[in-house]
This record gives C-alpha cells, sequence and structure tokens, in this order.
C-alpha cells in the first residue's frame, strides 16, 4: 500500500476520548477485532497485527459526553486489506445485529458506524487505482448504493471474520472544521497536502501521492461551530507520518510562516488546525 507507507505522508494513528474505556474496549475487540498493544488505567492502544498500534481509546478525567454541532471527529478510516475481509465484517455486524450505512464512493467501498460513544467509524477497501477516474487534478468521487449482492460473493467458503486482518491500516480521517479557507491553507500551505476534490462549497478532500484521500475537511456542523471541551468525547489527536527529519523540519517551518503554532513534545512536533483539530507530526 503505496499510499500509507513513506515517503507519502499519511495518517498512521488516530487516539479518540471515551467515556467508559471498558465499554469501548469491548466494542472494539468485540465486534471490531482489535487487539490490545499496551494498557494503562485511562489509554489503550489498539494493534491489528500486535506490532503497530492504528487507533487508541483514551478516557479522560471528567469526560463529558459527546456534543453535537462542533469541529472534531466527523470519522476515522480503517483500510482492509481485501474485498473479502470488508465482504466478512459485513456478515460479521449483520450477525452480531450492529446497524451499519453503507456507499459506494467509486475510489472505494464502505461501511459505516458509530462506537458506544457515537464516535464515526468507516471501514472500508480501495478500489484499484486504475479505476480511479481523474479529470486534472481532481478524482471523481460519489455516494452511490453499495453492491452487496456483488461484494458477498467474495466471501471464502468457511472463512468467517477472525479480526481486524494483518494489513489493516488507518486510511484516512474526516473532520468537522469550523471554516474551509484557512483551513485550506493550513493543510495544503502548511502541511504540504493536494487538493483532489471539492464538494461544492461544505468539504474539501485532499491527500497526498495522488490518492484519493488522507483526509477530509467538512463545515456540515455549521460555518463557525465551535472546539469540543478537552475532555469531551471525540477526537483527541491524529498522528500524520512524515518521511524523514528533513520533510519534517520542511513542514515545521512551513506552518509557522502561515501562522499556526507548533510544539515539540516527546520526540513529535505538534500544531492544531484553525479548528482546534490536534495534529501531531511524526516521522
Amino acid at each position: 500500500m503505496g499510499f500509507h507507507t513513506k515517503p507519502t505522508t499519511f495518517v498512521g494513528h488516530v487516539k479518540i476520548k471515551v467515556e467508559n474505556l471498558q465499554r469501548s474496549l469491548t466494542f472494539y475487540q468485540d465486534v471490531l477485532g482489535f487487539d490490545i498493544l499496551e494498557q494503562t488505567a485511562s489509554t489503550i492502544k489498539l494493534t491489528s497485527d500486535g506490532k503497530t498500534s492504528i487507533l487508541s481509546l483514551e478516557q479522560p478525567e471528567n469526560v463529558k459526553p459527546k456534543k453535537g454541532r462542533t469541529t472534531g471527529l466527523y470519522h476515522f478510516a480503517i483500510l482492509l486489506p481485501n474485498r473479502s475481509d470488508l465482504a466478512n465484517i459485513v456478515v460479521h455486524l449483520v450477525n452480531k445485529g450492529i446497524k451499519f450505512g453503507s456507499s459506494d464512493h467509486l475510489v472505494s467501498e464502505a461501511l459505516y458506524l458509530d462506537d458506544p460513544d457515537g464516535n464515526g467509524i468507516e471501514i472500508y477497501i480501495d478500489r484499484a487505482p486504475s479505476k480511479w477516474s481523474w479529470k486534472g487534478e481532481e478524482v471523481a468521487m460519489a455516494v452511490d448504493p453499495l453492491d452487496f449482492k456483488n461484494l458477498l460473493t467474495t466471501v471464502i467458503p468457511g472463512k468467517t471474520w477472525n479480526g481486524m486482518p494483518v494489513g489493516t491500516v488507518m486510511g484516512h480521517i474526516h473532520l468537522h472544521v469550523s471554516e474551509l479557507k484557512k483551513t485550506e491553507e493550513f493543510y495544503v500551505k502548511g502541511l504540504g497536502f493536494d487538493v483532489v476534490n471539492r464538494y461544492g462549497s461544505q468539504a474539501l478532500f485532499i491527500s497526498a501521492g495522488k490518492y484519493h484521500h488522507h483526509i477530509g475537511l467538512n463545515t456540515w456542523n455549521g460555518v463557525g461551530a465551535p472546539t469540543p471541551a478537552k475532555n469531551s468525547v471525540g477526537l483527541e489527536s491524529f498522528t500524520l507520518i512524515l518521511s524523514d527529519e528533513e520533510t519534517r523540519s520542511q513542514v515545521v517551518s512551513n506552518l509557522r510562516r502561515i501562522g499556526a503554532n507548533v510544539t515539540e513534545e516527546n520526540n513529535k512536533f505538534v500544531t492544531h488546525d484553525p479548528s482546534g483539530n490536534r495534529v501531531e507530526l511524526a516521522i
């Protein structure tokens, strides 16, 4: 997956805040099939391969439930390696009685569901990049019905959902933001992404290396939507993996040039987009 390996800049990890760590762990283990990589009293790092964490859960002190109409997480998107994996989890979710939505985005086939706190999750597979349709710098995406009949033909007889398969990655993240002009400047001029799709005046999709999108940005919670409380359920941070120290230094310099604040914490540089979403820059 060249879109999720260096030298491409990609989302390597997402950290979300939850109200009840044990309740969330039950969901992420039993329903989605993640394993625990590390655990403390207030945080859990989840893994699909036993080596790297792509998702972490945190229960903040005095945690508050998710509040609507704010900036923050719309959904994080888990990219599975094979189409048969997506078919298997469809059968698994149906057997578990879990409600989910679905869509065919032309570039991908996707399922949508919420965790117990209302954090949005997408689980998807990509179509072959050779089947993506580009018009100049813009990739065609749509919200078409998913063809379940065709998808389920890929279920391998006797093979059931046995947890997140090795090779699962954090495919992208989609964020609620308060406006798009300064946001676009932050992600394009600051972080170095390219705009690959504009959804009217309400959403923007950006990527590196000609992926269909590593980050989605929308104002569907309202222009001027406020930043949620720090101890509120939702997004804590997401981590961008940059190719090397030189690239990161250039990104930090570009961010500071456009007026973004960047600090250094534990060998990571940390910044916030104009809507208060926390971004960690790692290599």
